[in-house]
């Protein structure tokens, strides 16, 4: 091989040399494409909502308790509790069970079984969000009037649906990061004694922690994020919830339903309300990054 390499004619090498600055002058591009489209939506957003900030006032745009456009009340203070509420409610609970589902399949079910689960299981992350919605609307707003009474439409069946809807990001990274423990963790734990379930609890799920770490991360994401699902079954009312059952109006929902008619410093609030939203998300990673430095450290 290295005699080949010797033969190779200098044209044949310059070649080489040129096609690979070139493959290295893409990576950047496309990397940078990346970075660009993120500072130009950040951009847009905070031109867009600082001047509502300022008006109104940080404070009581975000502790105000009022959302009336009519007489130029803008508190989204419920809406925040809401988007809080249904998205570590939503995390806790699809992320037991997402999580729950892959060490099923990376640790318990036999292949033949792994491999029929797994795609069903990535088939959810393609059904569109306005399905899902549907099937809350059709589905689990009637059985929760049916079970709990009152409208159905509440923070309780915005719970469900983004359970639902984050079961394939959270089960495709954790299973992964299972995965990638060593064999050799499994093999020294069972030669101690240990059983099957000790292991994959007590030495296999703790060695993936990281990786679990970061897919229950990316799933607050996507539940915080979601939007058309949640117009559908949220109730949409901007009042301080009480209840679980109570109807809600998250943050995403506000800006979505009122965007379209808004103008002046109505428009400016919803734009506002991106801007605490993106803040909650850039808070959510950046203490994820934090635990999971500090875990790593120790």
């Amino acid at each position: 091989m290295n005699a080949a390499i010797r033969r190779e004619s200098p044209g044949k090498k310059k070649f080489y040399k040129v096609l690979e600055r070139v493959t290295e002058s893409v990576f950047f591009l496309c990397a940078a494409a990346a970075v660009l489209a993120l500072s130009v939506i950040l951009i847009f957003l905070f031109i867009q909502g600082i001047p509502a900030l300022r008006e109104i006032g940080v404070w009581n745009f975000v502790t105000g308790t009022t959302w009336q456009p009519s007489g130029n009340k803008f508190g989204i203070l419920p809406m925040i509790v809401a988007s809080l509420l249904a998205t570590f409610g939503s995390a806790l609970i699809g992320g037991f069970i997402g999580l729950m589902a892959a060490l099923l399949l990376a640790e318990v079910a036999p292949r033949f079984l792994a491999n029929v689960i797994r795609p069903l299981i990535d088939l959810l992350a393609g059904i569109p969000s306005v399905v899902y919605g549907f099937f809350g609307l059709m589905v689990v707003v009637p059985l929760i009037i049916q079970l709990f009474g009152g409208t159905g439409n509440s923070l309780l069946a915005t719970i469900i649906i983004l359970s639902a809807m984050i079961l394939p990001t959270m089960v495709s990274l954790s299973e992964t990061a299972v995965r990638a423990v060593p064999q050799a963790y499994r093999e020294g734990s069972l030669a101690l004694g240990a059983t099957h379930m000790q292991t994959i609890f007590r030495v296999t799920l703790p060695a993936a922690k990281s990786g679990v770490l970061n897919a229950f991360v990316l799933s607050l994401g996507r539940a915080i994020g979601e939007t058309m699902a949640v117009i559908l079954v949220a109730g949409n009312r901007s009042t301080m919830p009480t209840s679980i059952l109570d109807p809600v109006r998250p943050m995403t929902a506000n800006i979505a339903l009122e965007l379209s008619y808004a103008s002046g410093l109505h428009a400016e609030a919803l734009y506002a309300t991106g801007v605490v939203l993106l803040c909650f998300i850039v808070v959510i990673n950046i203490t994820a990054h934090l635990v999971l430095r500090k875990k790593k450290e120790g």
